[in-house]
């Protein structure tokens, strides 16, 4: 049983620190924001197209056992990776 609560203790601190407040360190931001785009990126080699609900649940999924990222943190990021051309949106539709 005491295993368990611990547990439950460090989830329940990890999703305090990610709602965007200011008790993330900023070496901790920085790694979060590498492993996002690592994320990203390999979601989308796999998928080649998914549009952005399905990419930002995707890659929730993916990252749940490390922190949970909140989708305007997610939205950031693949808009950052669209400016250094990592990854294109579809030119007839703006959501892929």
């Amino acid at each position: 049983a005491g295993s368990s609560s611990a547990a439950a203790a460090s989830s329940s601190t990890n999703t305090g620190l990610v709602d965007g407040s200011s008790t993330v360190p900023a070496s901790v931001e920085e790694d979060r924001r590498h492993l996002l785009e690592a994320a990203i990126v390999r979601i989308m080699k796999a998928r080649k197209m998914l549009n952005h609900n399905d990419l930002v649940a995707e890659v929730t999924k993916q990252l749940a056992g490390r922190f949970i990222p909140p989708p305007q943190f997610v939205k950031k990021r693949v808009e950052s990776l669209i400016e250094r051309e990592y990854l294109e949106r579809d030119e007839a539709d703006r959501r892929v």
